[in-house]
């Protein structure tokens, strides 16, 4: 048998095969026995990882029985221990029961002793507080009397302050009495120029603040206060007029008995403000509110009492600083509209003057324009007889071109015979 034949294993018969079928079955041969062999191998394989887990199994449960007899031991050995342990902690407990009884016992014992003794303190506090009570009626009988002493002794006492008072008050209206109006008019105007000179040289160094003495207008008033500010525009300017009067004078004089004149002297004066600075009335609950305005009467008139002459001035000038910032901004703004109306003047005077010019010119155009019409109609008229003198002249050119000798000569015998001549 070559290699091309097979022969089978069953019947013995011999088969011829060509190569490639040769080579599938042996391929198919060697497969199977691959196969064969490979699982022949897995089961050797198998059967001794088998027999390695039986093994580390047993292994495992003799490392772990011989753990737990140890651990078992172990136990025993605690349980024994722990017994010993507990009979002697129940040993120790007991003492500590007969120790905590017999303490027990003992604060019995202390505690009625401790009862006995806080009962001598109560007690002895007790008496300590009878004692003291004792003593605080004895310092309140003494106080009792020290007090009603000492209040007897006030009492007179009163009556000698009672009695210098009224010494004091007889002596006041005594010196009153002696002093004439106008005496305590100066003095108030004193106390007016003092208050104000305190303060010349710190708060008012552009101020003028003279008494009035100027009775050409058949009255004055007292006092004159100007300020102007450094370009000498002025400030304020105030009238005022200071008024008291004795307290037991019969004819009383109110405040407003003094407004007419007071209006007065401000107008004659050319002041911007009257003041009186009064203590008239001195029970009247209007003038005593402090500064009263009374320009409902009499415009830009005040009374006031003589603690607010200070205050009256500053506010007044205050207010006239204010004012002369808002003149001058208004100032401004007229020589700004001045300008504005100068402006518009120039405007005006020039639309004016363009819109003269302007008819004037419109007029000469209007002018110029029939002169222009009539010269083109003129040169219109030149143009056409220039033309027809044109054409004139073109047919007298052509009648001279066309004009020969011949036609000159003819029907001419005299003519053509000294043409005939010439020749």
């Amino acid at each position: 048998m070559n290699d091309n034949t097979v022969k089978c294993p069953s019947c013995n018969e011999v088969f011829k095969v060509d190569d490639s079928v040769y080579n599938t079955i042996v391929k198919q041969v060697r497969d199977q026995q691959f196969h064969e062999e490979l699982n022949t191998r897995l089961d050797i394989v198998n059967n001794e990882k088998n027999s390695a887990i039986k093994l580390k199994e047993s292994e495992l449960k003799n490392i772990f029985q011989s753990q737990l007899s140890q651990k078992q031991r172990e136990i025993d050995i605690l349980k024994e221990k722990s017994k010993a342990d507990l009979v002697e902690e129940v040993s120790k407990k007991d003492s500590q029961i007969r120790n905590l009884q017999s303490k027990l016992d003992n604060a019995d014992t202390l505690k009625e002793l401790a009862l006995t003794n806080a009962i001598k303190d109560i007690e002895k506090e007790r008496d300590q507080l009878k004692n003291e009570l004792n003593n605080k009626e004895i310092e309140k009988e003494l106080l009792e009397k020290s007090l009603q002493a000492d209040f007897k002794n006030k009492l007179e006492n009163k009556d000698i302050a009672i009695q210098l008072k009224e010494d004091e008050i007889d002596r006041l209206k005594d010196f009153k009495q002696k002093q004439s109006t106008k005496m305590l008019g100066e003095s108030l105007e004193q106390h007016c120029e003092v208050e104000f000179n305190k303060l010349r040289a710190t708060a008012f160094q552009n101020a003028y603040f003279e008494k009035d003495n100027d009775a050409s207008g058949g009255t004055k008033g007292d006092y004159i206060f100007r300020e102007s500010d450094s370009n000498n525009n002025e400030v304020v300017s105030i009238m005022f007029e200071m008024k008291t009067e004795n307290d037991i004078t019969f004819t009383k004089k109110k405040n407003e008995d003094f407004f007419q004149k007071l209006d007065k002297d401000r107008l004659q004066k050319s002041c911007e403000y009257a003041v009186l600075v009064s203590t008239l009335e001195a029970n009247n609950e209007f003038y005593n509110t402090g500064i009263v305005d009374v320009s409902y009467r009499h415009k830009k008139m005040y009374v006031i009492r003589p603690q607010f002459f200070i205050p009256m001035i500053t506010l007044l000038r205050n207010a006239g600083l204010k004012s002369l910032e808002y003149k001058q901004q208004l100032n401004i703004i007229k020589n700004q509209n001045i300008d504005i109306s100068d402006f518009e003047d120039k405007i005006i005077q020039f639309r004016d003057g363009f819109n003269k010019n302007y008819l004037n010119a419109a007029s000469q155009f209007e002018t110029a324009m029939v002169e222009i019409d009539k010269s083109i109609s003129h040169l219109n008229k030149i143009k056409e007889a220039l033309r027809l003198t044109s054409t004139h002249l073109n047919r007298a050119n052509n009648k001279a071109e066309d004009l020969t000798i011949k036609k000159l000569t003819y029907g001419n015998p005299t003519m053509k015979e000294k043409f005939k001549n010439s020749k």
